[in-house]
């Protein structure tokens, strides 16, 4: 089988799991014990906290370890809104990540937030001028994907930030996609907030991490025993946090070097579906995009027939068509760009990791254009819907 779906989540890495295993073994104690074993784990976790820190360019104090992607997309809006709400407004844009879109409408529903969604292009960009109209005199707070989940449109993080900073509103990314791929430095971006999941980069699921700049009030989220400075409560996940670490040393040590090389072979793939294909439609920017991320609509064909048929074939990807697992609704993020429904509903991911090999690439663009050739002849046009949703997009 040929597994293109890391935007979804990716395999754990030996290397990763080698450095965490002593941690749930040996090493095991509660961080937070005044003991041996507690002083021991305690040691480990300042320890990775350190190792992140350096790879983002911030303070260590600066980095709240969570259990994932979608509570640090939650406690940097939610804590960041309901410490300084100023006039109670929010700006965002229409394909982000339903970990943002759901948080913010907690805070409109809940907390007589305003949203305001800015326009994207037909390619999923957002223009710094679009940004700067949006802002009002008490905005509280702007939050937008540094690289898009589904079509993998990379903004340009530091322009669109700077504009907030300007205006002196604090700026939120969901950098879970860009993790490995993409520059991360914070002074860089210039951003004041910063999602990672681990399980994008090569960690067992239930560890992320969100970077807070110092100085910039947040409201807990999770209450309890006060960990990370009273930020983040609960028992830290030490070999999560440990193995976080890991993940995030080996893929910015292959930067960037692996994201050239999956640049190079994400062409290659998209160019033999495109050419393959007759009226196939590569969705996202052309230039500004992930290098490991290729999503195509297949107009007049079932995004879910093609699917199956590419499983039978060993290729393993995802559908675009909805955001949720069992959703049988077009994806928000195709539709924002400007497909109708019925071609937003064809839609077919695929993404990699920095080791998967150039020939599976090959071999699965011969799979797509057999795939949708079959589902063609066979006249399967509309979608199968809840009867099986293999690879919905489920990214948090």
């Amino acid at each position: 089988m040929i597994y293109l779906d890391a935007a979804a989540t990716a395999p754990a890495r030996r290397e990763v799991l080698e450095e965490m295993w002593p941690l749930l073994t040996a090493t095991f104690g509660n961080p937070s014990s005044h003991h041996a074993y507690g002083e021991a784990a305690a040691t480990h976790f300042s320890r990775a906290r350190s190792r992140v820190a350096g790879l983002l360019g911030c303070r260590p104090s600066e980095i709240i370890f969570t259990s994932g992607g979608t509570e640090a997309d939650n406690l940097a809006l939610k804590g960041i809104a309901l410490a300084a709400p100023r006039g109670r407004h929010v700006v965002t844009s229409a394909i982000e990540h339903p970990a943002v879109l759901e948080a913010l409408a907690y805070l409109r529903t809940f907390h007589g937030f305003r949203v305001t969604i800015v326009p994207v292009s037909e390619t999923g960009l957002i223009s710094p001028a679009a940004l700067a109209a949006a802002l009002e005199v008490g905005t509280t707070l702007c939050t937008l994907m540094y690289a898009n989940n589904e079509v993998g449109t990379v903004q340009d993080i530091p322009a669109l930030a700077a504009v907030c900073r300007s205006a002196g509103v604090p700026f939120h990314t969901d950098a879970v996609q860009a993790a490995g791929w993409l520059p991360l430095d914070v002074d860089r971006l210039g951003v004041t907030a910063l999602s990672i999941s681990g399980h994008k980069l090569g960690t067992p699921k239930g560890i992320g991490l969100l970077y807070l700049r110092a100085g910039t009030p947040c409201e807990a989220v999770l209450h309890g025993g006060g960990q990370e400075r009273g930020r983040r409560s609960g028992t830290e996940n030490v070999a999560g946090a440990v193995g976080l670490a890991r993940a995030l040393e080996l893929a910015h040590g292959a930067l960037p070097g692996a994201a050239d090389t999956a640049s190079a072979d994400r062409d290659v793939f998209s160019g033999a579906i495109l050419d393959g294909v007759p009226g196939s439609i590569l969705t996202g920017d052309a230039e500004h995009r992930l290098p490991n991320l290729a999503s195509f609509c297949f107009p007049a064909v079932s995004g879910e027939a093609v699917l199956l048929e590419l499983e039978r074939r060993g290729v393993i990807c995802s559908s675009g068509s909805a955001c949720a697992a069992g959703s049988d609704e077009p994806s928000a993020v195709l539709l924002a760009l400007g497909l109708d429904e019925e071609t937003a509903s064809t839609a077919v991911r695929f993404s990699w990791t920095q080791d998967t090999p150039p020939e599976d690439l090959r071999q699965a663009a011969d799979a797509v254009v057999a795939a949708v050739g079959t589902v063609r002849s066979l006249g399967t046009v509309r979608s199968l819907g809840a009867a099986r949703s293999p690879g919905a997009l489920t990214d948090a």
